[in-house]
């Protein structure tokens, strides 16, 4: 009877066939939560605990292969930061679970060598430590996001280091867009503005005002740049604006009575207004605290073309004169501020100035997206966080970088309004020694409707008013 009797295998009643090194059972399971279970030949176990893993890495693979830049972009979105910051926590605490299983024997109370002991002491801060790191750079961007993108959890708080310099209600930001795009198909039309502004002085003027219109059915961008010295031009109320239009944002939060609609919104509907499209979201950003971003990240590298000597360049800090010599330099940030503000050099306007402004957003991308760059990520977002706000949904950020990739240099295109074409520059004996420009709103029209058709207000018998 004893001769036949079914002897089970050990490993069939969950212990292990034979004698296995439990430090190493911990140190797989570090690696891998359930590959130490695998190891003692624990099979069930290690299902329990790998495949959960495999399908979170299966889902960051698919948001990684979309686009290592279009993931960190996702980040910004404050909901997705704080759903890869639980994840990454959820996962800290499993893989402590199974290294913590790995080192106890079934049916045991854990009680294993000292060597054991130490290695799951040893190796368990260590994922500490990896887990802390990815929700410590994770945390960095769910907080700049939720600042960038107004509406998120810090919108009702006064921004003491805000675009205008002084505190500013959150109102002056707009959390909900002018005009929806009616569908996702839909041209999507944004105003990127620089707003010049530094605490050594009491104006803060947008002195880049750039409107970029996405058309994600015919896959093209068209950009219009408004020069910062156009004045005299009519006013979305009816009235005229005498003033420069980069100091239009700053008139109205003076003049609330004559513009109700608010600093902001009283800039993009007049720039929407005179372009004869509707804008639906704004990005702005402070150019001082763009100077922060651009030391953040350890300096940028630009070409200069030519030679800039401008002797009455004013850093605003009592010094003058800005000097830089062609060829490959490295900028910090005070330097890079100068090389985008200067524009009465030799050979130098606000047209060539725009050119550079191009240029150094190009080298930022560059250094930003360089791998030595990764340690100070942390820094760069506190700063991107007090520097830049837009009220453009954070959830469709990732959804218009995708798009603006597959658009290649066929499919932009670009145009100042500058003198001769689209604008007239007057004597300056008429304008009382002021250098000015004058809209050929004819010109802007008939632009408008070139580029943008059936969209432009302009293409319609009623043309609408925003």
């Amino acid at each position: 009877m004893l001769d036949s009797a079914v002897v089970i295998p050990a490993a069939d009643l969950g212990a292990a066939p034979r004698a296995r090194s439990r430090s190493l059972a911990v140190a797989l399971s570090f690696l891998w939560p359930g590959l130490g279970h695998w190891y003692v030949g624990r099979r069930r176990a290690a299902l329990t605990y790998g495949l959960p893993v495999v399908v979170v890495l299966a889902l960051v693979v698919v948001r990684v292969l979309q686009g290592v830049d279009t993931f960190a972009i996702s980040l910004f979105d404050p909901s997705f930061a704080l759903t890869v910051i639980a994840l990454t926590v959820a996962l800290g605490a499993w893989r402590l679970l199974a290294m913590s299983d790995a080192a106890t024997e079934p049916g045991r109370r854990f009680g294993g060598a000292r060597t054991t002991r130490m290695t799951l002491v040893v190796l368990g801060l260590a994922a500490i430590l990896v887990h802390s790191v990815v929700v410590y750079y994770a945390y960095s961007f769910y907080s700049a996001g939720s600042k960038i993108f107004i509406g998120g959890a810090h919108a009702d708080d006064d921004y003491s280091n805000g675009l205008l310099g002084s505190p500013q209600p959150s109102e002056l930001y707009l959390a909900t867009p002018f005009a929806t795009p009616q569908s996702a198909t839909s041209r999507v039309t944004v105003l990127l503005t620089g707003i010049d502004h530094t605490t050594s002085r009491t104006e803060s003027l947008n002195d880049t005002l750039l409107i970029a219109s996405v058309n994600p059915l015919t896959k093209t961008i068209s950009m219009v740049s408004f020069p910062r010295d156009v004045s005299e031009f009519p006013l979305y109320n009816g009235a005229t604006y005498h003033g420069k239009i980069n100091s239009l944002m700053e008139w109205a939060a003076s003049h609330p009575q004559d513009f109700p609609d608010g600093p902001l919104p009283t800039l993009v509907h007049e720039l929407s207004y005179l372009l004869g499209i509707p804008i639906h979201y704004y990005a702005a950003v402070d150019l001082d605290g763009f100077r922060q971003m651009i030391d953040a990240v350890g300096g940028v590298t630009v070409t200069v073309q030519r030679a800039i000597d401008d002797p009455s360049y004013s850093y605003l800090d009592g010094t003058h004169g800005f000097y830089l010599a062609a060829g490959v330099q490295v900028l910090d940030g005070r330097t890079a501020l100068a090389y985008v503000r200067s524009r009465k050099g030799d050979g130098d306007n606000d047209f060539t100035r725009a050119g550079r402004q191009q240029q150094l957003l190009l080298a930022l991308r560059a250094r930003v997206t360089d791998p030595t760059v990764l340690a100070r990520l942390p820094d760069l977002l506190s700063v991107a966080g007090e520097t830049i706000r837009t009220d453009f949904p954070a959830d469709r950020i990732a959804e218009m970088i995708d798009l603006t990739k597959s658009i290649n240099g066929d499919g932009i295109k670009r145009v100042v309004l500058q003198p001769p074409t689209y604008s007239v520059h007057p004597p300056t004996n008429t304008t009382g020694g002021t250098y000015t420009l004058r809209l050929d709103l004819d010109a802007i029209a008939r632009l408008s409707v070139e580029w943008f058709g059936a969209d432009s207000r302009f293409a319609a018998k009623d043309a609408w008013v925003p």
